[in-house]
């Protein structure tokens, strides 16, 4: 959405894939999974008085919007990029198939995963784990619109404390806002780390993956202490 109130922001869709692009081209195997907030939010919807159920598939179809974006961005940098959807909608996207998404990645292709689960009540960050783990990621990294964790919301709370290192079950422990519980448990479950960054900063992407130390990582052991 970038800076507007509504829709999408070709600047903020040419940044990522620029950063993506250059994962890409450095041999980085990158898949993707992108929210539909600046399009339609389910929750809200649903907290208005719409049907849960259906203010969540209409979320997820927001999210394929907002993958079709993505896709023209990078493909507009000569980088193969496929969408999968985990609602089938065959003239614009690929059906969800595991060893499909897999091959891509071998073949040098950016994944792009869309429609959250398929199935409402499921989060887009539930999505993100239960991708990440269908593929062997190595991490997820939750680009988000804060630098990393902090014990509140740093945008109200200007004492805020940021922690550098979390175990999955002091996220869980203490409701940090990382990502839903059920996200968490199954990262916790599967061992993959996240990395918390601030997605606005430009090359932020290419920094964490280049393991740079910004950012909050979640795993299930720390080296120097929760802080």
């Amino acid at each position: 959405m970038g800076g507007r109130s509504f829709g999408i922001d070709p600047l903020i869709v040419g940044q990522i894939s620029n950063e993506v692009a250059t994962l890409n081209s450095a041999g980085v195997e990158v898949a993707m999974v992108v929210g539909g907030g600046n399009i339609f939010r389910g929750l809200a919807a649903a907290a208005a008085g719409m049907d849960r159920p259906t203010a969540d598939n209409m979320g997820m179809l927001a999210t394929v919007m907002n993958s079709l974006a993505l896709q023209d961005g990078l493909e507009h940098l000569g980088i193969k990029t496929r969408v999968q959807s985990a609602i089938t909608m065959n003239e614009v996207t690929e059906p969800f198939i595991r060893r499909r998404a897999i091959r891509h990645l071998e073949k040098g292709r950016v994944v792009i995963f869309a429609a959250g689960t398929g199935s409402p009540y499921f989060t887009t960050d539930t999505a993100a784990s239960l991708r990440a783990a269908e593929i062997g990621a190595e991490v997820i990294l939750k680009a988000t619109k804060v630098d990393g964790v902090y014990d509140s919301d740093p945008l109200k709370n200007p004492n805020a404390v940021k922690y550098r290192e979390l175990t999955y079950r002091k996220v869980l422990n203490l409701d940090l806002k990382v990502m839903d519980a059920t996200a968490i448990s199954l990262c916790k479950d599967t061992a993959i780390p996240i990395v918390v960054f601030d997605l606005s900063l430009a090359g932020n992407i290419v920094r964490v993956v280049r393991g740079e130390p910004i950012g909050t990582i979640v795993t299930g052991e720390v080296s120097h202490g929760e802080r």
